[in-house]
């Protein structure tokens, strides 16, 4: 049996096949993160990248996946610091594959085994723990999807 969705504060970017679930303290970077991938997109140092979420996440455990959609209000739009609330295009729901863990206390330049995983309402997931939103995330992010198939 499906376990109940719930609402996470995070935001969610489809790159490829591969949705990426960004989660952080307010203002710790989410959807500046977001944007930033989307942008990397558009310059082709990813691949076709689209918002799921932004600010609020559902997420629903089906069968051992673990998937991410938008609160129907907030569907296609992202804040931009500076330029306020934005309608991009977007992707009405993601299977999640990894999350990106901002302001993480135990992220490390060298991370534990233990610190790339993570679990999701009883869904195992590839995580990257960051103590700040790095600029390299992109390119990890680029190398992570290239590797890892959902």
């Amino acid at each position: 049996m499906p376990a109940s969705p719930a609402s996470v504060h995070a935001s969610c970017v489809l790159i490829g096949r591969s949705g990426v679930l960004i989660r952080g303290a307010s203002s710790a970077g989410k959807s500046a993160l977001a944007f930033q991938l989307l942008e990397a997109s558009l310059a082709g140092k990813l691949p076709p990248a689209w918002l799921v979420a932004d600010d609020r996440v559902v997420l629903e455990a089906v069968n051992g996946r673990l998937l991410a959609k938008a609160p129907a209000a907030i569907s296609g739009k992202i804040e931009i610091r500076g330029l306020g609330i934005r309608q991009v295009p977007h992707e009405a729901l993601a299977l999640v594959s990894l999350v990106v863990d901002i302001g993480a206390p135990d992220a490390a330049r060298m991370p534990e085994p233990d610190a790339s995983e993570t679990e999701i309402m009883g869904v195992k997931l590839s995580r990257l723990p960051a103590r700040t939103r790095e600029a390299a995330f992109p390119a990890l992010i680029a190398a992570f999807t290239a590797v890892k198939k959902p």
